[in-house]
């Protein structure tokens, strides 16, 4: 666009072309497809923040009945990425993948037409296997196409369309439930095959083959688990991601005690996902340059300060303003996480254990709602937020201790001559 005396409007094009090359460039096609898949599977991520109320409202089950089924769809998808990561180093990751997917729809619609708590249960444990299968495949597939000097900026473009589509997912999915649930079965499905489709088209196999014949056998995984760098790491995020959790489990609680409701719940909750939009992009490719475990260190101590801060509000924007503090900490520390396992696992191994890392955010998904509603009804807010802060900084405190084994395992990988 240009002025009535053709002067340029607007940034000239080489700045844009400057303030992308560091946050976009470089990266290669096969990201790009892997990228643009992982948007639509979370467009139509429209079943699990309803599922509670489609089973309590369309299908008539208790409150407990309710939460039963939502813990067997957990607990189906810890075991989930265990299998997702042996399928990942033994099948391949395009092969894991696209079958994870395609069998989530078909998962996914079996729920939506289940009758009786019986079926729905089962439904819901395949589901829950299935569910998060592709992670660690996916994962895996970054590692292997991706240089270790630039995995962090991928996997935050990652976590951003993660982000974007979770998003707009929401805001469309509440919408479309009004008319019924059946049809957020169906769109959920859709994408959820067209992910493993669209992968399975345009992405070959990137595993490597001969890397390490090991971990083909079935003790493949316990090689992972004798890696004490790994297991300490997998333990770290289990008690971040327990505290991370909270936000989505029982803050709704909480904010009830002070006398809030769910739409207070659901503009407060919606800064997390704004924030995450506008500044991610902009902050990792800068972030992914520093150390990684003081990062993560900096994101867990910003988390912890933010639920810390949550027990002194009481209102809508008083805790609007905690979320967006440990949303801060959120953004900060998911610019390294994945890079972290990606530089620990050798190549036959990428699956596995990314596995790992996966189960050890299903453990935190599955705890948080457990021991965050224990410790509101023993102590009220105070002793939840509280306990949250010390669980964050003791989260810091082991990837400090962490951060000289990972340093060298990094500088192994960046540079094969490299010795401690």
């Amino acid at each position: 666009m240009t002025t009535l005396d053709d002067t340029p409007v607007g940034p000239p094009p080489g700045r844009i072309a400057a303030f992308l090359r560091p946050r976009v460039g470089g990266l290669p096609r096969t990201f790009w497809v892997l990228w643009a898949g992982t948007l639509l599977n979370r467009l139509g991520t429209m079943v699990e923040p309803f599922l509670g109320l489609y089973l309590t409202t369309a299908r008539g089950l208790s409150l407990g009945q309710a939460g039963a089924v939502m813990a067997v769809l957990g607990a189906g998808s810890f075991g989930g990425q265990l299998a997702g990561g042996a399928l990942a180093d033994r099948l391949g990751r395009r092969a894991t993948l696209t079958g994870a997917t395609v069998g989530t729809g078909a998962a996914m619609l079996a729920l939506g037409y289940a009758h009786g708590i019986v079926t729905i249960i089962v439904a819901a444990l395949v589901l829950g296997l299935l569910l998060d299968m592709y992670r660690p495949a996916a994962q895996a597939m970054v590692a292997d196409i991706i240089s270790p000097a630039e995995r962090p900026r991928a996997f935050g473009l990652l976590f951003w369309a993660v982000n974007l589509g979770w998003a707009f997912s929401m805001v469309l999915g509440g919408t479309l439930a009004r008319e019924g649930f059946q049809l957020l079965f169906w769109i959920d499905a859709a994408t959820c095959a067209a992910f493993g489709l669209l992968v399975w088209r345009a992405v070959p196999e990137t595993r490597v083959r001969g890397a390490g014949r090991d971990g083909d056998g079935p003790g493949g995984f316990v090689q992972v688990l004798r890696d004490r760098v790994m297991v300490g790491y997998a333990t770290v995020m289990l008690c971040y991601t327990f505290v991370l959790m909270q936000g989505m489990t029982t803050m709704p609680l909480a904010m009830r005690e002070a006398g809030l409701g769910p739409q207070d719940y659901g503009i407060a909750i919606a800064a997390n996902g704004v924030l995450i939009i506008i500044v991610q992009p902009l902050v990792n490719a800068w972030l992914s340059r520093r150390d990684h475990s003081l990062v993560m260190v900096a994101g867990f101590v910003l988390v912890g300060a933010g639920y810390g801060l949550t027990a002194l509000a009481s209102s809508t924007a008083g805790f609007t303003a905690t979320i967006l503090v440990w949303t801060l900490g959120e953004i900060t520390a998911a610019s390294v996480l994945q890079a972290v396992v990606a530089d620990l696992a050798p190549p036959h191994l990428r699956g596995r254990y990314s596995g790992l890392y996966g189960m050890a955010w299903s453990g935190g998904f599955l705890l948080a709602p457990l021991g965050g509603t224990q410790l509101l009804g023993a102590g009220g807010p105070a002793l939840l937020w509280l306990s949250c802060t010390g669980l964050a900084l003791g989260a810091a405190a082991g990837q400090l201790a962490l951060a000289p084994a990972i340093r060298r395992r990094r500088a192994a990988v960046i540079d094969p001559t490299f010795s401690s």
